[in-house]
């Protein structure tokens, strides 16, 4: 093994214990801190209802689009009135909760890596110390508690408005019956598909909150180093949603099917 190999490998694995750590402090202190309700309001509006827009954009038009080209297969074989049962169905358990984390990954996750990435730089968190304020329980656990909260509701709404685009373009543009388009999806959209998708969710708005703290805390010296804590953030974020939503369908998977 080169030289390069070796420091980055050694790199990569001091990075992981210090997320690690991060992580274990950020839940302890989820459950001993008394959290400031003013900060968490705020990181609940900032995450949440600034997030909205894009993301009732995403799982409208990804509703509408799922149910054209599921129209397009399913009329080959007359199963025209299925098609909002599989909008239904991947909204709930797959599309919803990882398009949602995906959009909140790259407008909040950067967000916050930028903010805490620039105290960092500015000596903002040294002073936080200075002052007997644990950082931890300061910046992050607000955001953190935040993302659990706003993730689960933003998903329901992209899941409930992708559902209702892939209606009316099954009825109004594609001419599918309406009541057994409707019937067949409440038929196979069952309450364990939504109990995947809002559960992925929860897991995904703390990977997002924790990785966007993370980078921010441990970003480089001055705009060049914020700059690519901010990029870092959202592609981590980003990359961690897609690896633990597979292992998150297989294990929620068996255990919903097999109760």
């Amino acid at each position: 093994m080169n030289r390069s190999a070796h420091k980055w490998i050694t790199e990569w694995l001091q990075g992981l214990g210090r997320f690690t750590l991060l992580a274990r402090e950020a839940i302890t202190s989820l459950f001993t801190f008394k959290v400031a309700w003013r900060d968490l309001l705020y990181q609940m509006y900032f995450i949440g209802v600034k997030s909205q827009s894009v993301v009732l954009i995403t799982g409208a038009f990804t509703g509408m689009v799922l149910a054209a080209q599921t129209y397009f297969q399913f009329h080959k074989v007359k199963m025209d009135t299925a098609t909002l049962a599989v909008v239904g169905v991947s909204m709930c358990s797959e599309l919803g909760p990882v398009l949602t984390g995906l959009m909140v990954a790259g407008r909040v996750g950067a967000a916050i890596a930028a903010e805490i990435g620039t105290m960092k730089v500015t000596e903002q968190i040294d002073a936080l110390r200075t002052l007997a304020t644990h950082p931890v329980d300061y910046l992050v656990v607000p955001r953190l508690l935040a993302a659990h909260i706003v993730m689960p509701i933003l998903t329901l709404e992209a899941i409930a408005l992708g559902i209702g685009a892939g209606y009316v373009v099954g009825v109004q543009l594609l001419g599918i019956d309406p009541a057994y388009l409707w019937y067949n999806m409440l038929k196979y959209t069952t309450n364990v598909d939504m109990m995947m998708g809002l559960i992925k969710a929860f897991i995904y708005g703390g990977i997002v909150a924790i990785i966007g703290c993370y980078k921010g805390m441990n970003c480089g010296e001055g705009a060049e180093g914020v700059g690519h804590a901010t990029t870092e953030a959202v592609v981590y974020s980003s990359i961690t949603i897609l690896i633990a939503n597979f292992f998150l369908t297989l294990v929620l998977g068996k255990i919903f099917h097999t109760l």
